[in-house]
């Protein structure tokens, strides 16, 4: 950990000076108290730093949470082992799993199902108590306001670096895990508290240095209004995983022929906000690209395709507001990583792995990504390892 200025602490070993400065940029807001924490995978985002965790009183800068809002990690581990699911079928039948378990969930950006699976409603139900229960009194009356489709969103995994894995631990211990959000629902929501935020400060006169850091004030309508929507997505989110975990761990008990024996189940966001306390306040912590790490909370943090994973055992770090790093963090956009990569070199990376070959990946070759040892070796007073996972099977959206 390194304090980079009054309001500031870094625990990236590697830090882009244009993500310093933005990091800087943030922290600098009048609301941030006592400062930003910055993660091993910082990188450039929008307005507010991805892998940063962000402390405010009295205010909340919604593109600070993110547009996906809630997304994060869920794993089960299971009785196998690596012997056991390559048995039925060698890597035949491996390949099938993988293709099995992408007919059960639908990928890709705007992808949703054509029905609500059986088990599904359950959750829609809740959801629906939830959104009556806290949403309407502030004027919209159903999430159909902001997607016809929001049911047929819950079980479907989009694009970009979210995925779905066979896993096996360091003892050959098979699990189930998989990384996504709120969906389409959850980024209409952050769009439209984003862009009521950035008007408020248009009304106010507020002039920003950058116009994403546009925030709502506690006590006011548009600020609970924001916080009961946010919290709704956030629960859409970690539903929307189980309800993936749920297909495939119907896939994996299919190939196996026997159920699934449930030894562990860990769900866990890394774009949220939610009240905290620390350093003797109540504030609002964002973490944006980080996860909660009390000391003894378990949390995940995902590599990059074709990288390892871990599981990970929370150190309740005080500068950090108990948090930890959410992934790898980028070294390339998108669009550079797809100009400097070659199909090739995905197929390198991802060499004994079973995937979906095709150059739709080549912007999330790890080679995209930071090195996931450096940053956890940077988050070793964070969080310390409990386990840690290499793919068998890897699905992703185009």
């Amino acid at each position: 950990m390194h304090q980079l200025a009054p309001k500031l602490y870094n625990w990236a070993s590697i830090l882009e000076p244009h993500t310093r400065d933005q990091a800087l940029t943030t922290a600098a807001m009048p609301f941030v108290h006592p400062h930003l924490a910055l993660m091993p995978d910082a990188h450039l985002g929008k307005g507010a730093t991805v892998g940063s965790v962000i402390p405010t009183l009295g205010a909340i800068m919604p593109a600070a949470v993110g547009v996906d809002i809630g997304c994060g990690m869920i794993a089960v581990r299971t009785q196998w082992t690596g012997v056991d699911l390559y048995e039925v079928g060698g890597v035949p039948g491996v390949r099938k799993l993988r293709e099995d378990i992408e007919s059960r969930i639908p990928l890709s950006a705007g992808n949703h199902n054509t029905e609500v699976s059986p088990g599904g409603w359950d959750r829609i139900n809740e959801l629906e108590t939830m959104w009556d229960n806290t949403c309407t009194s502030h004027g919209v009356e159903l999430p159909s306001a902001y997607s016809t489709h929001w049911r047929l969103q819950l079980g479907t995994l989009g694009s970009g670096n979210h995925f779905i894995e066979i896993t096996l631990d360091e003892d050959s211990r098979v699990w189930a895990f998989l990384h996504s959000g709120s969906r389409g629902i959850g980024n209409q929501i952050a769009r439209h508290h984003i862009k009521v935020a950035t008007e408020l400060m248009k009304k106010w006169w507020i002039d920003l240095p950058d116009p994403a850091l546009a925030y709502l004030v506690e006590g006011t309508p548009e600020f609970d209004h924001y916080i009961a929507e946010l919290n709704w997505a956030q629960h859409f989110a970690l539903l929307n995983r189980e309800e993936m975990m749920d297909r495939v761990l119907d896939a994996l008990a299919l190939h196996m022929g026997t159920e699934v024996v449930e030894e562990q189940r860990i769900n866990c966001h890394h774009n949220f906000t939610q009240k905290e306390h620390h350093f003797g306040r109540n504030l609002w912590i964002s973490r944006k690209g980080a996860i909660s790490a009390r000391e003894g909370q378990l949390g995940l943090i995902p590599g990059s395709m074709g990288t390892a994973s871990y599981v990970v055992e929370g150190l309740g770090s005080k500068m950090s507001f108990n948090s930890s790093p959410h992934g790898a963090g980028r070294n390339f956009s998108r669009s550079k990583a797809r100009k400097t990569f070659t199909h090739e070199q995905l197929r390198e990376a991802m060499k004994g792995i079973e995937y979906r070959d095709t150059d739709a990946f080549i912007d999330e070759i790890p080679q995209a990504y930071k090195d996931i040892d450096q940053v956890m070796a940077d988050a070793a007073d964070l969080v310390k390892i409990r386990h840690t996972f290499h793919q068998v099977i890897n699905v992703k959206g185009d």
